[in-house]
């Protein structure tokens, strides 16, 4: 009699945990720029997202560029990414359903402690890479069109400048990775501040400018358009978007820091 309520126990709990699968939410394909990764805000905020979503949210963690090359194919659900320019174009090409503004922070220039193209305090990007290219002390580029690659041309742009020679260092590497070489090359790098703030004691580097208005950095959630895919996760990519911009998850993009310090700020559009 015993063994035939355990078993009756045991086949209770398989069909509890078979019932429990079959409800779960399906997974949503996030493609994401290295920084909200690399920082540690997703694995902060996405558990929250999922235990209301019943899901998991599977990260592809590049750059802005090739998350938003991974919506083209179909090949996520949702992107959130910082390169409005190519974010612009994407949703004038008709990959994307809906683009909302999510959180900004700013980019920073860092280098070495001794700082050989004396840019320290500085707080005009243009006038820093002049100083470094006229220098020729070494600087670590992600070139791997990311959103922070794609401000850093527009800076090299902007100052009538082509970076070339053996001071220029293009490492086709995520920011965590360029920042790791600059620190071991005692080179200067452009980075959000988010992913510096948690690379900053492995790498040594520091802060020499800041503060300029073309070194804002918004990030945007954008669903894929599910009238060009038939595979898309479109009611598990819209569930995000309208999380990450709602009060609770603007309030758990806020609530995040690194060393008492809040590294992204809310800006989602009410």
């Amino acid at each position: 009699m015993k063994t035939m309520k355990y078993w009756r126990g045991v086949f209770a709990l398989l069909l509890f945990f078979a019932n429990a699968a079959l409800q779960a939410a399906p997974d949503i394909r996030m493609a994401t720029t290295t920084s909200t990764e690399a920082s540690g805000l997703l694995a902060v905020i996405l558990p929250q997202f999922e235990a209301k979503y019943g899901g998991k949210v599977r990260v592809v963690a590049v750059g802005s560029g090739a998350a938003m090359k991974i919506g083209e194919s179909g090949d996520a659900d949702v992107l959130l990414v910082h390169a409005r320019a190519l974010e612009d174009k994407f949703m004038a090409a008709g990959f994307g359903g809906e683009r909302r503004d999510v959180m900004y922070n700013d980019f920073v220039l860092v280098g070495p402690a001794r700082d050989p193209a004396a840019l320290r305090g500085g707080r005009d990007a243009l006038e820093a890479i002049k100083k470094i290219a006229a220098s020729g002390a070494k600087f670590i580029s992600r070139g791997d069109e990311s959103g922070t690659h794609e401000m850093e041309k527009s800076y090299w742009k902007s100052a009538a400048i082509e970076p070339k020679g053996g001071w220029y260092v293009s490492a086709g590497q995520g920011m965590g990775p360029v920042l790791t070489m600059a620190g071991e090359l005692n080179a200067y790098a452009l980075t959000d501040r988010a992913t510096y703030a948690a690379y900053r004691d492995r790498t040594g580097l520091q802060v020499l400018v800041e503060g300029d208005a073309r070194m804002f950095n918004p990030y945007g959630v954008i669903t894929i358009n599910p009238q060009r895919y038939a595979n898309l996760n479109h009611a598990g990519a819209q569930a995000f978007a309208a999380w990450i911009t709602s009060a609770e998850g603007q309030a758990a993009v806020a609530a995040f820091k690194i060393n008492g310090v809040q590294m992204f700020f809310p800006n989602a559009r009410k």
